[in-house]
C-alpha cells in the first residue's frame, strides 16, 4: 500500500520513534513497580519511585520549554532520549545484577523524568509541522492513533514479559527503544527550519513564554481548567477506581478491562479525527470534556463492570478528539519560536495538582466518604468545562486556511512507501498534555 501524499521522511521519522519508545515505555512502568516489590519493597516504595520520577519532571518542564527554544528541537529530543536510555539501562542492570536499592531506583527514575522534562516541551508541534496545514488534522491523528495504540500494545507485552522473563529484562528493552528512537530523530531534516535570533538569558525567555500564555485568554482558560480536571481524574483512577473494583466489581481484572477500553476509546477518536475536520477547534474540542465526567460517575453508583467498560470507552474517544482539537489550537496559534516555552507552562499547569490531588484522595474519602467523592469530581468536571466555555475565544476560534499556517518542516514525498519500524506521553512521550492519563 502505498503511503499517503503527506506522509514525509520527517513525518514517518517522528511517527516510527513516538511508535518504538512508547511500546518500551508503556511496559516499562509495570517493570519499575515490579521490580521495586521484588526487592522486597513495600507498596509505598513504588510510590515514592513513582514519585521520584514525577518530582523532577514537574519541576524542569519550564526550563526545558525555555532550553527548546534557544536549541534546534530535534538535538533537545535525542538528547533526552539518550538520558532515559541511559538511566534505564542502569536501571535494568541493578535489576538483573540483583537487591538494588531503593535510592538507587528512585535516583534513576528522577533521571527519567529529568529527560522526559526536556523531551516533552521540545516534541509538541513537530509532528504538525512535518506536514501542510491543509493535512495537518488527518496527520496528526494518524500519528495519535499509532502512539495509543503503541501504549496499549506496550502495556500488554510489557506485563507478559515482566512475567516470563522478570522487570531487568523488560526496563534493557525500554533502553533499546530510547536508543532506537534517539536513532531516528537524528536523521530529522531541519534545512528548511529558519534561524532563530539569538534571545536574552534564560529567565527572559521563562517571561517571555509567560506573557505569551497570558495574552490568550482560551490558553490560561484551558490549562487552569485541566490542572485540576487531571487531578480529579487522576484520584479517581488511581485511588478510588482500584477500591470501588476491588468492593463491587470483581476485583482487579474487570478494572482492568475498563482501563484497557479507555485506551481502546483513544484510538477509535484518533481514527474519527482522520475523517472529521472540526471548523470551530475548541469549541467542538471543549464540549468533548464533558464525558470525562462520567467514569467518576459511574464508580460512585457504582455501575457493573460491562457499563463502567462502555463508559470508559466513550470517555476515551471524546478526549482523544480534545487531544487533537487542543493540538491543532495550539499549532496554528503560537508562534513557531516560541512553541515549547508555551508547550511548556501547558504541560506544566496540566501536571501541577496531580499529586496532590492524589495524596489527598484518601484524607477526602475518609472525610466525607468514596461516593460522595466521586460525584464531587464529576460535578467539578462539569462545572469547569462549562465555565471555560463562558471565554468569548474558546466558542469563536475557527481553523484557518493553509495559506496562514505555519509552513512545515521540509519533507520528502518519493513514491516508494516507506515503513520504518513502530515511540509526550514512553510515560509520558505524548503529543498533547490535556489529558494526561500516564
Amino acid at each position: 500500500m502505498a503511503r499517503p501524499s503527506w506522509a514525509g521522511r520527517n513525518y514517518l521519522l517522528l511517527t516510527g520513534a513516538t511508535v518504538i519508545s512508547n511500546l518500551g515505555s508503556s511496559g516499562s512502568l509495570i517493570a519499575t513497580a515490579f521490580a521495586v516489590l521484588a526487592s522486597g519493597g513495600s507498596a509505598t516504595d513504588v510510590g515514592l519511585v513513582a514519585a521520584a520520577r514525577t518530582i523532577p519532571l514537574v519541576l524542569f518542564l519550564l526550563i526545558g520549554g525555555a532550553v527548546a527554544d534557544r536549541f534546534p528541537r530535534h538535538r533537545v529530543m535525542v538528547a533526552a532520549n539518550a538520558l532515559n536510555c541511559v538511566s534505564q539501562g542502569l536501571f535494568a542492570a541493578l535489576v538483573l545484577a540483583g537487591e538494588p536499592r531503593l535510592w538507587q531506583m528512585a535516583l534513576l527514575a528522577a533521571l527519567g523524568g529529568t529527560g522526559q522534562a526536556f523531551f516533552a516541551p521540545a516534541s509538541e508541534g513537530m509532528v504538525l509541522a512535518s506536514v501542510s496545514g491543509e493535512q495537518a488534522g488527518q496527520a496528526f491523528a494518524v500519528f495519535r492513533m499509532g502512539m495509543n495504540g503503541a501504549n496499549i500494545g506496550g502495556a500488554a507485552l510489557g506485563g507478559a514479559l515482566v512475567a516470563a522473563v522478570g522487570p531487568g529484562w523488560v526496563l534493557a528493552i525500554d533502553s533499546a527503544s530510547f536508543a532506537l528512537a534517539a536513532a531516528l530523530r537524528a536523521f530529522l531534516d531541519v534545512s528548511g527550519v529558519p534561524a532563530r535570533a539569538a534571545g536574552g538569558n534564560m529567565l527572559h525567555d521563562l517571561r517571555d513564554g509567560w506573557r505569551e500564555v497570558v495574552s490568550r485568554p482560551w490558553l490560561c482558560a484551558v490549562v487552569a481548567q485541566f490542572a485540576i480536571v487531571n487531578g480529579l481524574t487522576s484520584a479517581a483512577e488511581s485511588v478510588y477506581g482500584p477500591l470501588v473494583a476491588e468492593q463491587h466489581l470483581g476485583g482487579a481484572g474487570p478494572w482492568g478491562l475498563a482501563l484497557a477500553a479507555f485506551g481502546a476509546g483513544t484510538v477509535g477518536g484518533a481514527l474519527l479525527m482522520t475523517r472529521c475536520k472540526p471548523r470551530r477547534l475548541l469549541l467542538t474540542g471543549t464540549l468533548c470534556i464533558f464525558p470525562l465526567a462520567l467514569p467518576s460517575a459511574a464508580l460512585a453508583v457504582p455501575l457493573p463492570a460491562a457499563g463502567l467498560t462502555a463508559i470508559m470507552f466513550g470517555s476515551g474517544i471524546t478526549v482523544e478528539i480534545f487531544s487533537v482539537t487542543w493540538m491543532m489550537a495550539l499549532h496554528q496559534e503560537i508562534p513557531e519560536e516560541k512553541f515549547s516555552r508555551v508547550s511548556s507552562y501547558d504541560w506544566f499547569g496540566s501536571l501541577a495538582m496531580t499529586p496532590l490531588a492524589t495524596a489527598l484522595a484518601g484524607p477526602a474519602q475518609d472525610l466525607i466518604g468514596r461516593t460522595t467523592a466521586l460525584w464531587g469530581c464529576a460535578a467539578l468536571i462539569t462545572l469547569l468545562t462549562a465555565a471555560v466555555l463562558c471565554v468569548p475565544d474558546i466558542r469563536h476560534l475557527t481553523r484557518r486556511t493553509p495559506a496562514t499556517s505555519t509552513p512545515p518542516l521540509p519533507h520528502t514525498t518519493s513514491p516508494a512507501p516507506l515503513t520504518p519500524p513502530g515511540d509526550t506521553s514512553s510515560p509520558g512521550e505524548t503529543s498533547s498534555s490535556h489529558p494526561h492519563n500516564n
